[in-house]
């Protein structure tokens, strides 16, 4: 699959990233090589292979998860202890739009 600079510079306006064209032809160099293997990857028979509903396992003793157990919750004083601007009760962060 063969990608133009044009689909490129439209998923970089969409990813908000400032590429510039030596960087637009690398990416789409580089987006078609991801995008070749994946159509190889489509290719393989998988019409044996049961699908994975969740990759976790009883594993009794060596289960590294703890038990899912209700606890008080933190608290928005507490939380926002340590915070490094913080106002009404909430998080403040930068604006990151521009546009």
């Amino acid at each position: 699959m063969k990608l133009s600079e044009q689909e490129v510079r439209r998923v970089a306006e969409l990813a908000n990233l400032a590429l510039k064209d030596d960087e637009i032809a690398r990416m789409a160099h580089d987006l078609d090589g991801i995008l070749t293997y994946i159509d190889k990857l489509n290719e393989l028979d998988t019409a044996g292979v049961e699908p994975m509903a969740q990759v976790l396992y009883d594993a009794e003793e060596t289960a590294t998860l703890r038990e899912d157990r209700e606890r008080p919750t933190l608290g928005s004083a507490l939380a926002l202890q340590n915070a490094p601007l913080a106002g009404s009760g909430y998080f403040k962060v930068p604006k990151v739009f521009e546009r």
